[in-house]
């Protein structure tokens, strides 16, 4: 029996979700079926309903349904609770809708993969919006020596600071008050999508320092150039895409997925 699953956004079109769900399921011989869904933005709660009544086993969501997909679970993951925001979500054989957030395993777990030392390292994280918000708690958990929210609006940097103070060594302000170097400097702002630059010292990195934007394309997004230009390594969210898509399908199936093949084939394609 095949099981259904899905990717939920509005837009979805472009989504890759998809493809990297068919590519793990042929590599651990899972009998799945994974689409795309293009929700009504004034209702996904109803597109989760009818998805899971015409048999639908899960799915993940994408903007901007993650704050939805957290109110309408009922029993979401510790994790999803810190990051108010859903992008996984798994019926129950007692019918009841399990919510979890698998973006920050995604990103951390990339990181690692490059080779990216976060116990002892200075981080510097820009923007404060949902994405951030859902990556801080597995970030923190590495043992970071600082990490520090940037944001266009002081207050509401710190104001996240602040719901995620009691995990390490965290601080927000506005980008003002950003004073290098740091070892990591990662871009969770959706500048990269209107070819914005946040504005940012030139005295940025450290030596040897690594910058991480969340988005990704087939060249180097205007952060990221920028970064290399002043001396960062420079490495897109794709892995952190491929990572929490095979987070999200060992919730499911209990099956850990090899990404690195995945990854590889998806990157030939952009």
């Amino acid at each position: 029996m095949t099981d259904r699953y899905c990717v939920f956004g509005n837009p979805i079109s472009h989504s890759k979700s998809p493809a990297i769900h068919a590519a793990f399921a042929a590599q651990t011989g899972e009998a799945i079926e994974y689409t795309a869904i293009a929700a009504p933005l004034d209702d996904f709660t109803g597109a989760w309903r009818r998805f899971t009544a015409e048999g639908g086993r899960g799915g993940n969501v994408t903007v901007p349904f993650k704050e939805e997909a957290f109110r309408l679970c009922d029993t979401p993951s510790q994790r999803a609770r810190r990051a108010g925001a859903v992008n996984t979500l798994l019926l129950g054989k007692n019918g009841l809708t399990y919510g979890d957030t698998t973006d920050g395993i995604g990103l951390v777990r990339d990181l690692t993969r490059h080779g990216v030392n976060l116990a002892g390292a200075r981080i510097l994280v820009l923007g404060a919006g949902g994405a951030v918000r859902g990556v801080l708690e597995p970030l923190l958990a590495a043992g970071p020596a600082s990490l520090l929210i940037a944001n266009r609006t002081a207050e509401k940097a710190e104001a996240l600071a602040a719901d995620f103070g009691d995990l390490g060594t965290i601080s927000g302000g506005g980008f003002g008050a950003v004073v290098g170097p740091f070892d990591l400097v990662i871009n969770g702002t959706s500048a990269s999508l209107a070819g914005d630059l946040p504005p940012l010292p030139d005295d940025l990195f450290a030596e040897g320092a690594t910058a991480y934007d969340m988005m990704y394309g087939a060249e180097l997004t205007v952060f990221l150039h920028w970064a290399a230009e002043h001396g960062a390594r420079s490495i897109d969210g794709l892995g952190m895409l491929v990572e929490q898509a095979a987070e999200s399908f060992f919730l499911w199936r209990n099956r850990r997925p090899e990404t690195e093949p995945v990854l590889a084939e998806l990157r030939r394609s952009l």
